[in-house]
């Protein structure tokens, strides 16, 4: 936990003297940070001989602490502060985790032309950080990987060229193999899984196909004009979907008033005080999937007030919830003893 302090400590030394143009005194930073000024000192020293390109010099008599603006060929040839790419560095453990098992190896390797930019004892003291921040990612798609990779190379090829594809698609829904002529227009990674958002001609319409589904994809010779797509994928929705926005009114009892608030659950949301401490969520999503599945994840600590088939519908899961599981029944000996303490 100690040393877990003391790189911490160290990373926001680096980033206090990053954000002052002029420079940061010593006595500035131990008040900032809450420690001694011979904290600071063995910090600033301890960086210095990672290899970080810290120097001091005299400000009315002041030493003044600063970042060499470019101390690394190789961060110039990027056009990278040495605090960008240290973030970068830093935060891989999340990218990673969104990146998804087909595009990791990309990622990695991404990472591995950052570490060769820096000095070897910046790269120690940056692993370090690593260990600290985690990302726990969502559940993701089983695939087959081999194939998702040839599949994902070639649709991001065909929207990049803006060329029509060939593929065969086995369809959750219609539970079907179809064939289809597309026109790929973004590849979306969300809810643990990748998707590929085109445009059908034969429908006349956008299409959401989820990446592990794509048997075969053809890139063909045919070359399509891009359509508009909204700034943000799915944005209408809690998860996956591309259906109309409706008003959705929902109150949470007391228990789960503070879980709620504290979180944004969809970027068109309203939370207000209700009565008896329970808080009323407004949200202007569509009616799917992933919204009825997230509100029946809260159980009893939820009311659906509008629109009334959602009410319906969120009624009629819970009682086949219910009816999935036997009468609660009381052994015996238990029952005897508690006719004795009632008697």
């Amino acid at each position: 936990m100690a040393r877990c302090t003391e790189v911490v400590r160290q990373w926001e030394i680096l980033r206090a003297i990053d954000a002052v143009r002029h420079g940061i005194g010593i006595a500035k930073l131990a008040a900032e940070l809450g420690v001694h000024t011979r904290t600071i000192r063995r910090d600033l020293d301890a960086l210095g001989r990672a290899g970080f390109p810290l120097f001091d010099e005299k400000v009315n008599g002041t030493s003044m602490w600063k970042l060499k603006e470019r101390p690394f060929r190789g961060l110039e040839s990027m056009g990278l502060s040495l605090m960008e790419l240290c973030a970068l560095y830093f935060s891989r453990t999340m990218l990673c985790a969104l990146a998804g098992t087909p595009l990791l190896d990309d990622a990695e390797r991404g990472f591995a032309k950052i570490e060769r930019a820096l000095p070897t004892g910046c790269r120690r003291f940056l692993d370090e950080l690593p260990r600290m921040m985690k990302a726990k990612p969502r559940g993701r798609k089983k695939h087959d990987e081999r194939r998702l990779r040839e599949v994902l190379g070639r649709a991001f090829d065909a929207t990049l060229r803006h060329r029509r594809g060939a593929m065969r698609y086995a369809s959750a829904s219609s539970q079907r193999t179809k064939e289809y002529l597309v026109e790929p227009q973004r590849i979306v990674y969300a809810d643990g899984g990748i998707y590929l958002v085109a445009w059908v001609p034969a429908y006349g319409g956008m299409r959401t196909f989820a990446a592990e589904r794509i048997e075969t994809f053809a890139v063909t010779d045919e070359i399509f004009t891009p359509r508009p797509l909204p700034a943000e994928p799915f944005a209408d929705s809690m998860g996956v979907n591309t259906g109309p926005p409706e008003k959705i009114v929902l109150e949470f009892e007391p228990g789960a008033a503070a879980f709620v608030r504290e979180r944004e659950w969809h970027p068109s949301q309203v939370i207000a005080d209700g009565e008896d401490n329970r808080v009323v969520v407004t949200l202007d999503v569509c009616v799917d999937y992933a919204l009825r599945a997230w509100i029946l994840s809260f159980g009893p600590d939820v009311r659906v007030v509008s629109p009334a088939r959602l009410a319906d519908t969120i009624c009629e899961a819970a009682n086949r919830t219910r009816q999935r599981y036997p009468p609660a029944r009381v052994e015996p000996r238990f029952s005897m003893l508690r006719m004795r303490e009632a008697g």
